[in-house]
């Protein structure tokens, strides 16, 4: 009996967060991945794959991140992933969010600029991720992150 490959979406905003969602893309290789970002350039860094493009939005623009929210809801519901994955920052707060109504596991990866406390995206999805990583040890905790390394080399 066949069975089916993993459906992942891997989602993130633009500079930092999507590089570090390039650097563990590799850990997808045996899935059907469908990527997600802010910015349309980054669809030439997923060629063989989905790309959905998601409006940019921060927090003080309320009617922007409605429409944000609005994108990755349909990225989520023409993706139909069995996982989400996130390296920041609202789009992914948005992905998990929304993927965990349809039943899907999610995974947050907190960004490494975040060295001195998590971030406040990974703050407020902490508790629709059913993995909530840091790539800081000591930010780790019984009731925050866990830590298993980083994605950028040390030194």
């Amino acid at each position: 009996m066949r069975t089916r490959k993993r459906r992942i979406l891997a989602i993130a905003s633009g500079g930092g967060h999507w590089v570090q969602l390039m650097r563990i893309s590799p850990a997808f290789k045996d899935c059907h991945v469908s990527y997600g970002s802010t910015w349309s350039g980054y669809r030439d860094d997923v060629k063989a794959h989905p790309f959905y493009r998601i409006r940019d939005a921060s927090r003080d623009n309320k009617f922007g991140m409605w429409i944000q929210a609005a994108m990755v809801l349909l990225a989520v519901v023409r993706s139909r992933p069995d996982f989400v994955i996130s390296t920041g920052a609202a789009p992914g707060y948005f992905a998990l969010r929304i993927a965990k109504m349809f039943g899907a596991k999610t995974c947050w990866v907190d960004s490494i600029a975040n060295a001195e406390e998590v971030s406040l995206s990974g703050r407020m999805v902490a508790r629709y991720a059913d993995l909530w990583l840091t790539q800081w040890e000591h930010l780790a905790g019984p009731d925050g992150p866990e830590f298993h390394g980083n994605v950028l080399p040390d030194g």
